[in-house]
């Protein structure tokens, strides 16, 4: 890879593939130590509890886009694809499809805690485990028969592209349709993301006002703190790239896959695969040195 203009950061300048490299290994590591750390803990949860069948998915979810990352770090290594254009076009479409799905589970646990705490439901859960897994049947089904077929016969299909490249696919960006779809995901995250945080700025609101001063001792308020991880990966991996999605969409110079808007919306959009950490946030949330060490930080700080 060679850059075409020095003075600018490029996609194209191998220096960049450093960065990229470390964020997509620290990505790889972190989200299989999650995964395994909650698998050996999902026998302890509720199965019929919506939460629970979110998390689940959530485990397939990033199982699934955990096991594209060491092609691309190979890539991003040796500068070089090795693997066939279909299978690049794979890998470069289960980052996309990862972070939107990410996205649908996490508002789907949030929107249920907020029916239980406004007063909607006494509780969100499934009557039956069959229920609950028939849930997650659906939701898959309807992303392998909806999603995935389209995606991948439509992805990467608008040009001509170099089999020894990987995730150069800024070119379909050149149709009107492929922009309009773009426009309205990104409108979509970000109305939803910010509708969410601030229902959730109520919530926390609400539950202070309600609680004595020591609430880290109720176990209220650590499950609306939950709530606010969920909420806290969403406005910092996933907002950050749709707002620049829509000026990356209205760029004259967007579909030059060497130009530093590239560049930047690769990054961000690697910033994205960062929520494969939540799995790992939530073991360590879980744990009572973690809520032992919350307790005591105020009057720590105090001192």
């Amino acid at each position: 890879m060679t850059a075409q203009n020095s003075s600018q950061p490029s996609l194209c300048d191998p220096f960049w593939a450093r960065p990229l490299a470390g964020l997509y290994g620290a990505v790889f590591v972190g989200g299989v130590a999650g995964v395994l750390c909650v698998l050996s803990a999902l026998a302890k949860m509720n199965s019929r509890s919506v939460t629970t069948a979110a998390v689940i998915n959530l485990v397939l979810v990033h199982g699934l886009f955990l096991l594209t990352v060491p092609f691309r770090l190979v890539y991003l290594v040796r500068h070089k694809w090795y693997f066939g254009l279909p299978f690049c076009k794979l890998a470069s479409a289960m980052l996309h499809l990862h972070m939107y799905l990410t996205f649908v589970l996490y508002a789907g646990v949030l929107l249920a805690r907020y029916l239980v705490f406004f007063g909607f439901r006494d509780k969100v859960e499934f009557y039956r485990k069959l229920h609950a897994a028939a849930a997650s049947a659906a939701l898959w089904a309807l992303v392998l028969l909806a999603v995935v077929p389209p995606l991948l016969t439509q992805y990467g299909s608008l040009g001509d592209y170099d089999r020894s490249r990987c995730f150069e696919f800024q070119g379909e960006l050149r149709a009107a349709w492929v922009r309009a779809v773009n426009y309205a995901a990104a409108v979509a995250v970000l109305a939803a993301g910010l509708g969410l945080l601030a229902v959730q700025g109520v919530v926390l609101a609400a539950t202070g006002r309600r609680l004595p001063r020591a609430r880290l001792a109720h176990q209220e308020f650590w499950a609306q703190l939950k709530s606010l991880v969920f909420v806290g990966v969403i406005f910092v991996c996933f907002l950050p790239y749709q707002c620049f999605r829509l000026y990356y969409l209205g760029a004259p110079a967007a579909p030059d896959p060497c130009g530093p808007a590239a560049l930047y919306n690769e990054i961000l959009l690697g910033v994205t695969a960062l929520s494969c950490l939540d799995l790992l946030l939530f073991g360590l949330w879980g744990s009572r040195w973690f809520k032992s060490s919350v307790r005591e930080l105020p009057s720590c700080l105090s001192r």
